[in-house]
């Protein structure tokens, strides 16, 4: 991602970890941040693109396939699109602003799993002819408990993107995300009590995570106010995406397109509206670069998913999926006490 000197489209230089002693070099000579603190929070940042995918393709995807593909694409596409912005790329010379990754890291996992639900299909029983059937979850407590630690760990994630623990920009960051957190999740309890006439906790839930997503791109640039927008607008965008799959029977389990991909949308293009450089014209150059993102990660995902179907195959058999992976996948039941060959 970080090629140094390149063409502006594919660097091949500092691929791996170089060593410098002590993890110190010039570039990192200020504020106590090192090339090792560099290397871990970028890799926590690549692997936040291969989690997205694999929310979406959860119940029905082969974890042989799932493995591959995340290896390349996050090995590969990932720091690649990446090196385009942060690398000082193209996109950096044409003037792109995304602050900690609504595209560079939300967008490339969320277009990855819309092409990979696609080429998967849906879930057993999620449509029957022109009916949609919801498929609960296991335990709602439990992915409360989830969206919480995401919250919390938000504030790394955008806080940390400062590089540094300077306390103006570092204080503004962390409020601005947990104000569009706030907001987002507001914003989808509203808006699914307007479609669904009731308050759908699931969608109170992936509202916070849109809203977070939705602010990633221009934590930095906003104000309370226009970060609580963004927020609210967020949560509108997910009850709507989840409504608009249905119809188009694209089938993810926990809403990671709606989230990742149509929330990581939203937000870079919220840099061109809100916030000290909104501008027309720089909400032209973070249109035209979601698209360029876009366009590259669906054509790379195809390009590794295609093969991958017809060498090793993508899906379990109906039999796997109905018994569960636990078991077949991982030979032992995740729940016990409710396996199939009981006593």
């Amino acid at each position: 991602m970080y090629p140094g000197d390149f063409n502006g489209w594919i660097g091949l230089s500092g691929i791996g970890l170089e060593l410098p002693e002590n993890g110190l070099t010039a570039a990192y000579a200020e504020g106590g941040y090192t090339y090792w603190t560099d290397f871990l929070f970028q890799g926590m940042f690549a692997a936040t693109a291969a989690t997205i995918v694999s929310g979406a393709v959860a119940e029905r995807i082969k974890i042989g396939a799932f493995m591959i593909f995340s290896i390349i694409y996050v090995g590969i596409i990932y720091p690649l699109s990446g090196s385009w912005l942060w690398g000082g790329g193209f996109l950096s010379d044409f003037g792109f602003y995304d602050f900690a990754g609504s595209t560079l890291v939300h967008s490339v996992g969320g277009w990855a799993a819309l092409m990979a639900v696609i080429f998967l299909g849906p879930r057993i029983g999620k449509f029957k002819g022109k009916k949609i059937f919801a498929i609960p979850g296991h335990n709602i407590p439990l992915a409360a408990t989830g969206v919480f630690l995401l919250w919390f760990g938000w504030f790394g994630f955008n806080g940390g993107s400062v590089l540094s623990a300077e306390t103006s920009s570092t204080s503004l960051v962390l409020v601005t995300t947990s104000l569009a957190a706030a907001a987002g999740g507001l914003g989808a309890c509203i808006s699914s009590f307007m479609v669904f006439k009731n308050f759908d906790v699931t969608m109170f839930m992936n509202g916070i995570l849109g809203g977070l997503v939705g602010i990633t791109a221009g934590a930095d640039l906003m104000s309370p106010l226009e970060a609580i927008c963004i927020g609210l607008i967020a949560g509108l965008i997910i009850v709507l995406a989840v409504k608009l799959m249905d119809i188009l029977r694209v089938d993810d389990p926990v809403g990671a397109i709606p989230v990742h991909l149509c929330c990581g949308i939203w937000g870079t293009l919220a840099v061109g509206i809100f916030g000290s450089m909104a501008s027309l014209n720089q909400l032209f150059i973070q249109f035209a670069s979601v698209m360029t993102i876009g366009g590259f990660c669906c054509l790379s995902a195809c390009i590794i998913l295609m093969p991958l179907r017809k060498i090793y195959g993508l899906r379990v058999s109906a039999k796997h999926e109905v018994e569960g992976l636990d078991i077949h996948e991982h030979g032992m039941d995740a729940y016990a006490d409710f396996g199939l060959n009981q006593h």
